[in-house]
């Protein structure tokens, strides 16, 4: 099979079939507490934030789905001129397809439509291993990309007819590929969220953006298990469609793992602008999203999108004044309990206290 048919495949399938989680981002187990009084105008609250050395007007990012389909050059056009108009991040789905099919370059190169904007490359961990590192870099450059994402997709790759088995290797070639490009790398799981273990792993390595893309949102394994040709993947994928590391939890351990310098990124479920909210008091400076813009745009084209857009923006903003947080920083200060499971994993970890983290 193409990559090209697998790519379309993949979209297809998250588009169509159940492919979330059953289990939570828990994100849900974060309560941040109610200000009555907070003294604020929602016109006046401040959301700007740095990211790869330019300014968001938001601390939001259109995260990478899929590289290489038949409807990947419309998508990627159409979500970066929204992301351009919100003045957001933008990242392309991986461009492995390149190497392959040098004619569907077009289809990532979407500098003209997000001019001034962040817009990140995409590649898996894996192709570091294959593919000389210049090889991967220029994929960055060609299309005028301000960094590029390494997916981490252990998981699906297994699941996958034609994935990887051997996973040897990639700590060193993230490490190579970081100091070559003056740290210009997000390193990102796809779903299964990152482990406490790895993400020191990456900080030694001194990898600066991470995007832990934790379980409660797509399952990749889920996605693969449908289209699997093999019995035995199929059967695997069911079993293992909704592992990982939800959300929540993986990015208060990146927040408490990571040194001060490093960008964490929370991705995996984040729904809505509340989700955002409660991901960046506990740690996060971006909140990624990907399947419901998607779904936004494939029903309603640019202009869902832009609707989506507007209700996360304004839902973003009311939970900031709700909590009486005129900015993101003082929204990474405001009081919050922990509940639930996300209480019992953190308690697990000593990472809880009466105090709070």
């Amino acid at each position: 099979m193409t990559i090209s048919k697998r790519k379309s495949e993949h979209l297809r399938i998250v588009a169509e079939e159940e492919v979330k989680h059953r289990g939570s981002t828990m994100l849900d187990d974060i309560f941040l507490l109610h200000c009555a009084l907070p003294e604020l105008d929602i016109n006046d609250i401040d959301t700007e934030v740095e990211f790869f050395g330019k300014k968001l007007s938001y601390p939001l990012m259109i995260t990478g789905m899929t590289g290489g389909a038949e409807f990947a050059g419309e998508m990627n056009r159409g979500l970066a001129e929204t992301a351009s108009e919100f003045g957001i991040a933008f990242g392309v789905g991986s461009q492995r397809v390149i190497f392959r099919h040098p004619e569907m370059k077009d289809d990532f190169a979407v500098r003209k439509r997000i001019p001034d904007g962040v817009l990140l490359g995409n590649i898996g961990a894996g192709e570091l291993r294959e593919y000389p590192l210049d090889s991967i870099i220029g994929l960055m450059n060609d299309i005028e990309a301000d960094g590029i994402c390494v997916h981490l997709n252990v998981a699906q790759e297994l699941i996958q007819d034609e994935g990887h088995r051997d996973f040897r290797g990639l700590l060193d070639a993230l490490a190579a590929l970081n100091d070559k490009i003056n740290g210009k790398v997000l390193v990102k799981e796809t779903g299964a969220g990152i482990d406490p273990e790895s993400l020191k792993k990456l900080s030694k390595i001194g990898i600066k953006y991470v995007d832990v893309s934790g379980a409660g949102g797509t399952s990749w394994t889920k996605v693969e298990m449908y289209r699997a040709a093999d019995k035995l993947l199929r059967k695997t994928g069911k079993t293992f469609s909704d592992w990982g590391i939800p959300t929540a939890f993986s990015l208060i351990a990146a927040h408490r793992i990571q040194n001060e310098n490093t960008c964490v990124v929370a991705s995996g479920g984040i729904e809505n602008g509340l989700d955002a909210a409660r991901a960046i008091a506990v740690g996060a400076d971006i909140a990624g999203f990907a399947r419901p813009i998607l779904l936004s745009f494939l029903d309603r084209g640019k202009e869902g999108a832009t609707e989506f857009m507007e209700q996360m923006i304004h839902e973003l903003k009311a939970a900031m004044l709700l909590t009486g947080a005129a900015d993101l920083s003082k929204l990474k200060q405001v009081p919050r309990i922990y509940t639930g499971e996300l209480r019992e994993w953190l308690l697990n970890f000593g990472w809880l206290n009466k105090q709070g983290i």
